[in-house]
């Protein structure tokens, strides 16, 4: 499985920000593709996730953290997952990482494969 992270940048607090996650390979039908960011000094932190499956999927997570202010989606003709950030404040500032869990949403504990890596900063 491949994942390719992109969409980061440097903006101002207050901006949105939509990142884009390709995941490609041998994926399952049946999985979750969940976003997390690591900042220097602080450990990883999971923000959301959704879920596939061949009967459609979508279902989602969030850390209670980021609810309300960040939307994970998927647009599944492209193979792609999307996190929408708004409201962006100097302390989302991180790089975000997207990663695949080949057990799904209710093993958040497996996300196995991860793509490498968006630098977001946020300027106050």
């Amino acid at each position: 499985v491949q994942l390719q992270a992109s969409g980061g940048g440097l903006l101002q607090a207050g901006d949105s920000l939509r990142l884009s996650c390709v995941v490609s390979g041998r994926t399952g039908s049946s999985y979750a593709v969940g976003w997390f960011r690591k900042s220097p000094g602080n450990e990883r932190e999971f923000l959301a996730a959704i879920s596939w499956s061949p009967w459609g999927g979508g279902d989602t997570r969030y850390q209670d953290s980021v609810k309300g202010r960040f939307t994970v989606s998927r647009d599944r003709a492209k193979n792609t997952v999307y996190l929408q950030m708004d409201s962006l404040k100097p302390e989302d500032t991180a790089v975000y990482y997207c990663a695949h869990n080949p057990s799904g949403l209710g093993y958040p504990d497996r996300y196995r494969y991860w793509g490498q890596g968006t630098q977001v900063t946020v300027s106050s």
